[in-house]
């Protein structure tokens, strides 16, 4: 059985570190020595962008090709779509294509479903696969949320921030419910803090009342920084462009959160098994 850990990054407001957390999270669980790939799951390419790859229209293979294949039902090329990064994380990139997939999948047979079968041939050579899911809830977030064990949730410490989070949960346990029974919520992660202001205070209050229940705020949150969006039009990562950077540390810890998470499930299922 695989050992890979598929993670979706999700949360259908824009603008809250998704894509600056999928790659900091890549590069800091590669730092402890995991193999990692990340995937571009958004149309608008962001993740491809700020690994380097600025012409996404010239790109071999992306994310949209392999998904047309599986609904072909040609034999995927996953591992030709693999581009690698200098900071040792791979990544299967995406462009525009991506949203003509949106039409594509509403009648494709087992739609849920193609973006696992694409990644099913390479999750053997992995212990991590991140998916940077776009702001949106529609056929390609549902694909990557059928596809992983779990989910992570950026959140910007802003009033607001919080407001679309009951129709994220509520897709998330209809996916869990009808297509993929074992999906989990790691937790919720505040981005852009400003600790100069109680707001980020305020926020972490008013998240733990509203859903507590459901949902684990991580312990570690990711400070705002000018270096962070410095080193995004860079092709770096935070630790390569700013490495003693607070947020550079903060990665790093939210890393070490994620790994522990999986050995804590990984020892209840044994648990269970006997």
């Amino acid at each position: 059985m695989s050992q890979c850990r598929v993670i979706a990054v999700a949360n259908q407001k824009g603008g809250v570190g998704k894509t600056t957390t999928t790659f900091s999270l890549g590069v800091a669980l590669s730092k402890m020595g995991k193999k990692v790939l990340l995937v571009d799951a958004d149309p608008q390419g962001d993740l491809t962008t700020y690994m380097g790859w600025y012409e996404q229209d010239k790109l071999p293979l992306t994310l949209a090709d392999l998904m047309e294949q599986s609904m072909n039902d040609e034999p995927i090329r996953a591992k030709e779509a693999i581009l690698h990064h200098k900071e040792n994380v791979d990544l299967i990139p995406s462009n525009l294509d991506l949203s003509a997939m949106e039409m594509s999948l509403v009648n494709a047979m087992s739609r849920e479903y193609t973006m696992r079968n694409c990644l099913s041939e390479v999750k053997k050579d992995y212990d991590y696969i991140i998916l940077d899911c776009m702001p949106s809830l529609g056929m390609v977030t549902i694909n990557a949320l059928a596809s992983a064990d779990s989910v992570i949730i950026p959140i910007q410490s802003q009033y607001l921030a919080a407001k679309g989070m009951t129709h994220l949960l509520k897709t998330i346990s209809k996916v869990k419910r009808q297509i993929n029974p074992d999906l989990k919520v790691d937790g919720a992660l505040l981005t852009l803090v400003d600790k100069r202001t109680n707001l980020s205070k305020e926020m972490k209050v008013q998240l733990q009342e509203n859903y507590g229940s459901l949902l684990k705020l991580f312990d570690t949150q990711i400070p705002l920084a000018i270096k962070t969006a410095e080193s995004t039009s860079r092709g770096k990562s935070i630790f390569t462009y700013d490495k003693n950077s607070k947020v550079a540390e903060a990665y790093s810890s939210f890393a070490k959160e994620v790994v522990d998470i999986g050995k804590e499930r990984s020892k209840n299922a044994v648990t269970k098994v006997r």
